[in-house]
This record gives C-alpha cells, sequence and structure tokens, in this order.
C-alpha cells in the first residue's frame, strides 16, 4: 500500500455516504464516481448488469467530447450533461473540474428530482474532493487523480470486504 493512503480512508467513505445518500434519495439505479481519464473511482447501487470499465471510459470521452462543442460554441464547458433514452437516462456532472458524477436512473424517479438531490451532493464532494486534492499537493505537490491512486483506493476495499 503507498504510504500516506490511509489518510484518505476517511475521504473515501464520505465519498460512499454521499453517494449511498444521492441514490437513496433519488431511488436512481446506479451512480458511479469516475476521474477524467475515465478510471471508476467507486460506485453504488446496482452494477451487475454494467460494464463499469467501459462505462467510465465512455463516460470520461463523452464528457471531453461535450466540452469541446462547448468551447466551440464560446462557453468554458457544460458542466451537466443528460441523456434520455426508452426505458434509461443518464445524467452527469462534474465536481471539482476532475470528477465526473453519473447517475443512472429510470422511470421510478424524475429528472428534476435527480437534478435537485445531484446538485446537492455535488456541493458536498466537491468539498471533500478539494480536501483530498489539499492532502495530495502537501504531499506530493499538484496532480490529477492518478490510476495509482484509483489502484490504492481499489486495494483497501477489496481488504476491507475480504475479497
Amino acid at each position: 500500500m503507498p504510504e500516506g493512503i490511509s489518510l484518505f480512508e476517511e475521504d473515501f467513505w464520505a465519498i460512499n455516504d454521499e453517494l449511498n445518500r444521492l441514490l437513496q434519495g433519488t431511488n436512481a439505479r446506479t451512480i458511479l464516481l469516475i476521474d477524467k481519464a475515465g478510471q471508476l473511482i467507486t460506485s453504488s447501487g446496482d452494477t451487475t448488469s454494467l460494464d463499469t470499465s467501459s462505462f467510465a471510459t465512455l463516460s470520461a470521452a463523452d464528457f471531453a467530447a461535450t466540452s469541446q462543442l462547448a468551447s466551440l460554441i464560446g462557453e468554458k464547458e457544460f458542466s451537466t450533461l443528460f441523456h434520455q433514452g426508452e426505458k434509461e437516462n443518464l445524467y452527469v456532472c462534474l465536481i471539482a473540474d476532475r470528477v465526473i458524477l453519473a447517475v443512472i436512473f429510470d422511470q421510478r424517479t424524475t429528472l428534476g428530482l435527480v437534478r435537485v438531490k445531484t446538485k446537492n451532493t455535488a456541493a458536498e464532494l466537491e468539498k471533500i474532493f478539494s480536501d483530498i486534492f489539499s492532502k495530495l499537493e502537501k504531499e506530493t505537490g499538484p496532480r490529477e487523480i492518478s490510476s495509482d491512486f484509483t489502484k490504492a483506493a481499489e486495494e483497501e476495499l477489496d481488504k476491507l470486504f475480504g475479497l
């Protein structure tokens, strides 16, 4: 385990608590937290029928492509995206300019409820990630969330749940 990773365990559980609250509050099916490089950080809800690795990669690419579209029309970036399907919908927002929050939901809830609850959760997650980025900068200087951080977080989860 990388030295200092235990500093982030409390943050990790705070993030999961926020995702679980959002899942409960919206009655969404699945919530995923993804870094802008397309790595899954964590998820909440039902992921059994979802290829989370591909979903994370494609979500990051979708957000990057949409950011380029925003630039073409003079916007800095679109902070939220919404995709509507016949059965499933996807609401995506950017947190702390580095992390993507994706909410997959169906007819059991409404877009309005998802938007309001996600906005509140995003504000809380923004605080948590600001703290994480501050800790990272103090330890190693400024950087993005790396795949090493994601891998270490996954290893810690595996240890905690005996996987």
